[in-house]
């Protein structure tokens, strides 16, 4: 019988039950394939980027070769924890309920704003197509002040696109509403 730190007598501990998990390990597998596919993808694109003979020895092939690389390890590694019996555990949420189902309507709401904004930017610009994109997201999920996400939308679209398009440079359309102004057509 051995002693507990407070001198009483230690009971002998009980089993630990392992929650029943499910046997159905298809989403665990589709993740671990799905990470070494893009892995190798990030990796064969990474050997045929253009490296010009001045350029030092960390040159432009350096992350993509990290980021694919640790994909892959991360992808086979996850393969064969899978394959020996590991399994993700569910996790509890507060404020998902599991007896219900996708809100497929929302969900298509989403798809269409996304797409929307994709199709936009050329025509309209990215600040005008984001705030459109953060409003119809905002709305499918149940805003309550429609009008303060259509101003939220409308000044994180173009916060973005200074902080993106104007101070690095990025190619990030203003459009026909903001190419007037100087700043954005630079």
């Amino acid at each position: 019988m051995s002693v507990q730190h407070d001198g009483a007598p230690a009971t002998e501990r009980e089993p630990r039950t392992v929650a029943a998990r499910p046997a159905n390990t298809i989403g665990e597998i589709v993740f671990a394939v799905s990470c070494v596919a893009i892995g190798i993808v990030a990796l064969v694109v990474a050997s045929q980027i253009h490296v010009p003979p001045t350029a030092n020895t960390v040159g432009p092939q350096v992350f993509p070769y990290i980021v694919g690389g640790a994909l892959t390890l991360v992808g086979v590694a996850t393969l064969i924890a899978v394959f020996f019996g590991a399994r993700g555990e569910a996790e509890d949420s507060e404020d998902a309920d599991a007896a219900k189902g996708t809100d497929w309507l929302t969900v298509a709401k989403l798809v269409v704003f996304f797409l929307a904004h994709a199709f936009l930017i050329d025509y309209i610009g990215w600040p005008f197509a984001a705030a459109l994109l953060f409003f119809g997201a905002a709305w499918a999920l149940g805003a309550k002040s429609l009008w303060r996400a259509a101003v939220a939308g409308v000044v994180l679209g173009i916060l973005i696109e200074l902080a993106f398009g104007v101070g690095l440079g990025l190619s990030l359309p203003a459009g026909p509403l903001l190419n007037w102004i100087p700043i954005f057509n630079g």
